[in-house]
């Protein structure tokens, strides 16, 4: 994105009913000495007042600016947000950019906002930003403010919020942070409560060779940790708790979605992955288990989580998905199957110790798995977390990481 001087602050949404309030944004920008491009994302064909017009937006669709302009409004604001994602990636001079608006607004200026590179100042004023914000945030670094009242005109409580965002989003652009002084390569780890031990032992022996990002596997995460993979921030990834996979094949709570794993099929950097924490998915109460699942192998894992054991079935259906997504890998791949357990509760007598169930899932990845020259596949007779998985898992990290497909770039 730009730099110094030609760092401009966008304004961007839905000038034909939000036209007052994100003029406000922008004369507040101005008057803090930024320079502002407006981006119109209305649909509804009146005049805009916007240095960007709707229809430039709208070309941006892969079917052209026919796709956006209809008459049916939701299908016109989908489009519309499609088009904004692809206009912002092409644009050379956004420092940052700030948006204001409800649940449509916000959804249409989040798409965007979420397509661009960490880092990037985003900076949303949302009457949806006091509830659930992932669906508008995702893996993205935004920044949501609720706007307290409607944003529907120009009062005493509009000024203050709206004069905050805008200064916060000048702030951020007339001072960026300072480069990182860390001269290690990034990577990606995943964790979840039940592997912590492994990745805590990973994470200790390659301290001092790397800077080592740990995420979360709880959906979010592991979209994070692939979000750094496309925004060019980390070398490569030892994804020992892939996890939400299982939550997107059974219909768990914690999905990271479909496209978990893509990043490493769009660039050719190191993966080397594990099994961690394949034997759950993810509720929320006791109560709120489906009831399809009552009479399943339920754990209480505290009164907010409640786990259920994967089936032998369901592993197999996991392992193939895991397996296809492997296939399609760029770079160097090392996937290790930990025989004697993915989890802490996956040990012999602990809840969710089920040989049957784990020999399908490494069944089903071994058969589907396509091995070749960088692409090795090993069975340990070892739990995830003994300290034996993390040193096979560090020495076939620094195997993949030297292979000149991925190499140790610096982020």
């Amino acid at each position: 994105m730009a730099s110094g001087t030609a760092r401009c602050a966008y304004v961007a949404g839905t000038f034909d009913t939000k036209g007052r309030e994100l003029a406000f944004l922008r004369q507040c920008l101005e008057r803090l000495g930024m320079r502002v491009t407006t981006v119109d994302l209305s649909t509804s064909g009146k005049p805009s007042p916007a240095s960007v017009h709707p229809r430039e937006v709208a070309r941006h669709h892969p079917q052209g600016e026919s796709a956006v302009f209809g008459s049916d409004r939701g299908v016109a604001m989908e489009a519309m947000a499609q088009a904004f994602e692809r206009f912002l990636l092409t644009r050379r001079d956004l420092g940052g950019i700030i948006s204001a608006g409800g649940s449509g607004g916000t959804s249409m200026a989040t798409q965007g906002m979420r397509a661009l590179p960490v880092g990037v100042p985003k900076m949303m004023v949302s009457t949806m930003a006091s509830g659930d914000t992932r669906p508008y945030v995702g893996p993205s670094d935004i920044c949501m403010m609720y706007s307290v009242t409607d944003v529907q005109g120009i009062h005493r409580i509009s000024e203050l919020v709206l004069a905050n965002a805008a200064n916060a989003l000048a702030g951020m652009i007339a001072h960026p942070p300072a480069r990182s002084g860390v001269a290690r390569p990034a990577i990606g780890l995943t964790m979840f409560g039940v592997t912590t031990p492994c990745v805590q032992a990973v994470t200790k022996r390659l301290e001092e060779d790397c800077d080592c990002l740990v995420f979360h596997a709880t959906g979010v995460g592991g979209q994070s940790m692939e979000k750094l993979a496309d925004s060019g921030l980390i070398v490569g990834a030892i994804d020992v708790s892939t996890t939400e996979i299982a939550d997107e094949i059974v219909g768990g709570t914690l999905s990271a979605g479909p496209t978990r794993l893509d990043a490493f099929a769009r660039h050719a950097l190191p993966y080397v992955g594990s099994c961690g924490a394949l034997d759950m998915v993810n509720f929320g109460t006791w109560d709120s288990v489906p009831e399809r699942f009552k009479g399943r192998t339920l754990y209480r894992h505290n009164p907010n989580v409640t786990l259920m054991r994967t089936s032998a079935d369901e592993c197999r259906r996991i392992g193939e998905f895991i397996a296809g997504k492997l296939n399609a890998m760029r770079g160097p791949v090392r996937f290790l199957i930990p025989e004697g357990g993915v989890s802490a509760i996956d040990r012999p007598g602990q809840p969710f110790h089920d040989p049957q169930a784990d020999r399908a899932l490494f069944a089903a990845i071994e058969a589907g798995f396509r091995t070749g020259h960088d692409r090795k596949l090993q069975r340990l007779p070892l739990h995830i977390n003994d300290e034996a998985f993390a040193d096979a898992l560090v020495v076939a990290w620094k195997d993949a990481a030297s292979r000149p497909a991925g190499g140790m770039r610096q982020a």
